[in-house]
């Protein structure tokens, strides 16, 4: 880790830490839209609900997912993908709502990260005991736009590795209301969170919530 300094521009409850070169990790940067954040991420679960993937050896994933945006992103048998439609209801994914979208890009923007235009909005549920191995976000259209992540409730060890699996990472605690922007030379890093410890938040219960949302198209 590398520099921990107050970033004026978003007001002195948020803390900027730089992980690496080009990402970075604003503490508390939704503090003040959490509740509507996850009121939006609700909505949205009632047009497409959680359910969970599969990897394409056939694995359940231990998070539960859903999508929103123009692009929803899924694992199956048939591979990674990114398509338009909802394979559980056979409609549209649900729009993005307009808080997540105008968070999402103005983290990208404080990121260093401009003209980013996010299509898709992945929803990842954790309880306890769910984790996500080390990966890459390798299934976008253009590697120039950043990843914007998005935290809520229970804390969970993130994992930021280089550029091939085997190399080391560090480790680092994401908390309620966090975002973590990264792109550029950090764009293909090796990244993942350790498992969920049981605990309990007011917010989401038991359950961490992620939103990872991305330009696709």
């Amino acid at each position: 880790m590398t520099s921990l300094d107050l970033f004026g521009n978003l007001g002195s409850e948020s803390l900027r830490l730089n992980i690496s070169e080009q990402a970075i990790l604003f503490h508390q940067f939704l503090a003040k839209n959490d509740d509507a954040l996850l009121t939006e991420v609700r909505s949205v679960l009632r047009r497409s609900p959680l359910r969970h993937l599969q990897t394409p050896a056939g694995h359940k994933m231990s998070v539960k997912s859903s999508n929103c945006g123009e692009y929803g992103w899924l694992s199956d048998r048939g591979g990674y993908r990114y398509q338009k439609t909802d394979p559980v209801t056979k409609a549209a994914w649900p729009k993005m709502p307009s808080l997540i979208r105008s968070k999402a890009i103005e983290a990208a923007t404080f990121a260093g990260f401009a003209d980013f235009q996010p299509d898709s909005c992945l929803i990842n549920v954790y309880l306890p005991g769910a984790k996500m191995g080390l990966h890459q976000d390798k299934d976008e259209t253009d590697f120039e736009k950043p990843i914007v992540s998005f935290s809520f409730g229970v804390p969970i060890t993130f994992m930021w590795g280089g550029f091939k699996r085997s190399e080391k990472y560090q480790k680092f605690s994401l908390q309620h209301a966090d975002a973590l922007v990264w792109g550029g030379r950090d764009r293909l890093r090796y990244h993942g969170v350790q498992q969920l410890k049981e605990a309990m938040h007011p917010l989401t219960g038991r359950c961490r919530v992620n939103l990872t949302i991305r330009q696709a198209g």
